[in-house]
């Protein structure tokens, strides 16, 4: 499994809590910059959009890619709890 990490500046210990969590390929852009992120990767299985470090728009432009590719999208401010429980959501 891969996931496209949306925000933040550094992970931290976060990269390492995901390939924990059976992540393979993490990819992570800081989302500061809108023209970094033109296209995602073909590889990526999954979003995973950082809340506290982006701006609506970003988050916006992201879902509609994700709803587009077909690829699942989470949302969760930059702590593992909230990403663990963002990941683990049953919808």
């Amino acid at each position: 499994m891969s996931v496209l990490i949306v925000g933040g500046d550094h992970l931290g210990s976060i990269e390492g809590k995901l390939k924990e969590a059976g992540f393979e390929e993490i990819f992570h852009v800081s989302g500061r910059k809108k023209q970094t992120l033109k296209t995602i990767p073909e590889s990526v299985n999954s979003i995973l959009v950082l809340t506290d470090y982006v701006n609506h728009n970003l988050s916006r432009e992201m879902k509609v890619k994700a709803k587009k590719r077909k690829v699942p999208i989470y949302f969760a401010r930059r702590s593992w709890t909230s990403i663990y429980h963002a990941l683990n959501k049953k919808e």
